[in-house]
């Protein structure tokens, strides 16, 4: 009796989703070849790891699976298979030791992302995962074969089926610029628009405080906004101003909200409490007080604990008889105004939004139109804040798929 060989798997793209793809179907036995436009694999990776590489987050499942908005059901039902303890379990089997921070996010021991790739990299050659690299994908001849442009022309590839983890389009010079778009629309795929996501948002700065506090981080402050159900929601957090307008953490746990008013209504409004320590009546009567020969600056860092770079953003948005009204000044400083102009280029951001809608996908995000095609990660049609949210996720869909592949080669 003789043994058909099982066809091979082509995974396109070397970040984390098409990684753990790849090495999910080759421990499942199915042969795998690895495609990649740059010369190396992991990049944005790396760049994640400047900062420290965080993982994934340690808070509550519910919690977690929140942070993924409209999708959190779908991207959930990813979790299920690969959740934020099997990502550490996972580094720790790689020899990488991670520990929850004081803002409950995971990160390596090392705080280091080349050794955690290095050794990746490395378990997953030695599995037998063959690495073809500056190999550009241009999507399908008419035959279902793959397009590739190499350095030496174009390359026709024929696999028993493939993973297309292509990423966003943020850093584009790192590998994913949102080129596969094209080839999946002419394929017929629904996509949404690419969209900035985890980026900061536009303001018309005065050249003041664009040069002399650009770069400088409001904390603690609460943001008050309206969502599009018109609810008033709030959040505590931190960001800085830069010298577009402002960016950070709590910006981008927010900005798709921010995003979605700026698309209905040309600007986005947020309301800053730069004093979150203080009632609002209790501050107007600390500010009552005789001021003397202090300035209003100094009189706000004695009296309402504002730094330098606070004191600026107040001096920038009020005007002169509100400074010198206490009640009015109260209401101010927890209530500053921002209007928001639009959010910065897609090329600025840490991640985007949109891409294969998932409704073109079945449950094992295999594409509807094109069965044997599956893809994974950044490229689907999902977005979450920066806490280490965005790598898990990616992590799981790359593994989801890799299973998949694997029944379906195996049918």
């Amino acid at each position: 009796m003789s043994i058909r060989a099982t066809p091979r798997l082509a995974v396109i793209g070397g970040g984390p989703a098409g990684l753990m793809a790849a090495e999910t179907a080759r421990a499942a036995g199915v042969e795998v070849d690895l495609y990649d436009a740059m010369g190396s694999v992991g990049r944005k990776f790396l760049l994640a790891g400047k900062g420290g590489l965080n993982l994934t987050h340690g808070e509550a499942p519910d919690r977690f699976v929140a942070r993924y908005g409209a999708r959190q059901a779908e991207v959930g039902r990813w979790l299920a298979a690969f959740d934020a303890p099997a990502l550490r379990a996972w580094a720790a089997e790689l020899g990488v030791e991670t520990f929850v921070g004081s803002s409950g996010r995971v990160f390596p021991r090392d705080l280091k992302a080349a050794p955690l790739l290095r050794r990746w990299v490395r378990r997953v050659r030695d599995a037998g995962v063959g690495f073809h690299m500056h190999h550009r994908w241009l999507g399908w001849q008419a035959d279902g074969s793959l397009r590739f442009a190499t350095p030496q022309g174009e390359r026709m590839i024929h696999a028993g089926a493939a993973i297309l983890a292509l990423g966003g389009a943020s850093w584009p010079q790192l590998g994913s610029d949102g080129g596969w778009v094209a080839a999946l629309q002419r394929a017929g795929i629904d996509i949404a628009p690419l969209q900035s996501a985890n980026c900061g948002f536009e303001l018309d700065w005065s050249d003041h405080l664009r040069s002399r506090f650009a770069g400088a981080p409001l904390k603690p402050v609460v943001a008050h906004w309206v969502d599009r159900d018109g609810t008033a929601r709030s959040r505590q957090g931190e960001f800085v101003l830069s010298e577009y307008g402002i960016e950070g953490s709590l910006v981008y746990a927010i900005g798709a909200e921010l995003r979605e008013q700026i698309a209905a209504r040309g600007e986005a409004g947020l309301m800053l409490d730069l004093v979150p320590g203080y009632a609002q009546a209790v501050l107007a009567e600390r500010l009552a007080a005789p001021r003397g020969k202090h300035s209003i600056g100094d009189w706000l860092r004695r009296r309402a604990g504002l730094d330098a770079a606070k004191c600026a953003l107040v001096f920038e948005l009020t005007d002169k008889a509100t400074l010198a009204d206490p009640l009015a000044l109260a209401a101010q400083l927890k209530a500053l105004p921002l209007r928001l102009r639009a959010p910065r280029p897609i090329a600025e951001s840490i991640s985007t939004a949109g891409g294969v809608r998932l409704e073109a996908l079945d449950v094992d995000l295999m594409l509807r139109a094109r069965p044997g095609t599956f893809c994974a990660g950044e490229m689907l049609d999902w977005e979450a804040p920066t806490g280490g949210y965005l790598l898990t996720a990616c992590f799981a869909s790359g593994l989801l798929a890799g299973r998949a592949v694997a029944r379906w080669l195996g049918r």
